[in-house]
């Protein structure tokens, strides 16, 4: 069960992840290296948020309300000598109050948004799930054979999809930010033509 508040480190990114997404990431800066071996050794997770400006007035970064607790599931040295790491998206939280340190990392106290159990995919949303099926059947990754009873999940197919398709990152973060799998579906069917 995913507890509902808690103080999360922060790592504003230019992409947006979803639960259960991956990503690969390059760490590189002193600060980003101290959260990651805090989080590895406690095996704790961390905050990816949208990066939607570079600083305020007051220096500090702004990122989107709406991000996804990660952990991170494997690493490794890179041939340039950086750390690589690859995190896997948990749960969607809302930004209550941040604190920047000294070394400029980010903590945040965030609430937990949880998926409501809604049912499985609306027929409406169907064709959806044949298009994801398509385009897994091409890229592949960790996603490409899921069983039936996954696929049936709106959740899932709605995150799915959003990460896959070729939208923008402010898309991908309305998708995010969006509670109900229904409407997050639906926002994809109307962001398609425009693909």
């Amino acid at each position: 069960m995913t507890p509902t508040a808690c103080a999360l480190p922060l790592f504003p990114l230019r992409t947006v992840l979803f639960p259960g997404g991956e990503l690969s990431l390059r760490i590189f800066e002193p600060r980003y290296l101290r959260l990651i071996r805090d989080c590895a050794r406690g095996q704790q997770a961390f905050g990816i948020a949208l990066l939607l400006d570079s600083q305020t007035h007051a220096g500090e970064t702004v990122t989107a309300k709406v991000g996804t607790s990660a952990k991170i599931i494997d690493f490794d040295t890179l041939p340039d000598g950086l750390l690589g790491i690859r995190v896997r998206g948990e749960a969607r939280f809302r930004l209550q109050s941040v604190q920047c340190q000294d070394d400029g990392l980010v903590n945040a106290r965030i609430d937990y948004l949880p998926d409501a159990d809604v049912g499985p995919v609306r027929a409406e949303h169907l064709l959806l799930d044949s298009l994801l099926e398509h385009v897994l059947e091409h890229v592949g990754g960790p996603h490409a054979k899921v069983d039936k009873q996954t696929r049936d999940n709106p959740h899932w197919l709605s995150y799915r999809l959003a990460e896959l398709l070729p939208l923008d990152d402010q898309t991908r973060q309305q998708v995010l930010q969006l509670d109900c799998p229904h409407t997050r579906l639906d926002t994809l069917i109307a962001a398609i033509p425009a693909l």
